[in-house]
């Protein structure tokens, strides 16, 4: 059985629903905190079960006899991430699971100025320690990060964000079929990947330029010292620790911590990657 966490969550879903193109539904188990929320899975055969990472007691259930498991890493901030996905992944062991992959960053590193980079580094090494075929899916950075800001620069006619540096911009639909083609394929992904990316590496300048292109608007690219930034959305809402996170993932792209791209996903897929201006015509329109 191939048991696949957070089943029901942005990533999970879309894998669970692509792999059931290729593998009979009995053969598929989603590990979810809320099972009704799987309720359509559950009837179309899927074998769901309650499994929470924040209690580790509830996976040994939800993992029963796994042949494998993909771990969706936790949507949690901080070192409690890597604390709820090494759970995970001794769950999927003590399961007697073959192989155990985990959707972990192109950015990875114990040095990242990011925090997810850092939680991913520290699970990835655990990962290979567990004495167990393991692989680690080095997704390149979701392109769904610029829904949290297109809409509001289409409203004012600009990017007024900290400065920033190249992203590795990679949609969710390329990395769904790549985690899919890991777990049906044997042997085409082991151990820690390359760098799943599309081909380009944007900025915000670049995505602003694209952005006018494709609605006709002028969009600008205005720089906003950090601080400035963050004393601005914490006063319109948006909690300190949050704004902090969020000033980790441009302190990395102006390092250059995102400015990487690999052939290795285009190669996986047989195909081009989607383009971040693909991307950027759904998101203008939502």
């Amino acid at each position: 059985m191939i048991i696949v966490t957070g089943a029901t969550g942005r990533l999970g879903a879309q894998i669970v629903e692509k792999l059931l193109d290729h593998v009979p539904a009995d053969t598929v188990g989603a590990s979810v905190r809320d099972p009704d929320k799987a309720a359509a899975l559950a009837a179309r055969g899927v074998r769901v079960r309650a499994g929470d990472f924040t209690d580790p007691s509830t996976l040994d259930h939800a993992f029963e006899g796994a042949d494998q498991v993909l771990v969706v890493s936790a949507s949690i901030r901080g070192p409690q991430a890597a604390g709820a996905n090494v759970a995970a992944i001794d769950a999927a062991v003590r399961a007697g699971a073959s192989r155990v992959h985990y959707t972990s960053h192109q950015a990875a590193s114990p040095d990242s100025l990011f925090d997810p980079g850092r939680q991913h580094a520290s699970t990835e090494r655990h990962l290979a320690g567990q004495g167990v075929a393991f692989t680690a899916l080095r997704h390149g950075f979701y392109t769904s990060t610029l829904e949290h800001y297109v809409p509001a620069a289409l409203q004012t006619g600009e990017f007024r964000l900290p400065e920033d540096g190249p992203f590795s911009w990679t949609a969710h639909a390329d990395l769904v079929e790549a985690d899919v083609v890991s777990l049906t394929r044997p042997g085409a992904l082991d151990g820690l990947t390359p760098p799943l990316t599309a081909p380009d590496l944007l900025d915000f300048a670049d995505v602003a330029r694209v952005l006018g292109e494709l609605t006709g608007r002028d969009v600008k690219r205005v720089v906003v010292d950090d601080e400035e930034w963050k004393e601005t959305v914490v006063a319109q809402g948006m909690p300190a620790a949050a704004a902090e996170f969020t000033l980790g993932m441009f302190r990395a792209a102006r390092a250059g911590q995102f400015a990487v791209t690999d052939p290795a996903l285009e190669d996986l897929l047989g195909r081009p990657a989607i383009s971040v201006r693909a991307v950027l015509e759904d998101v203008a329109r939502l």
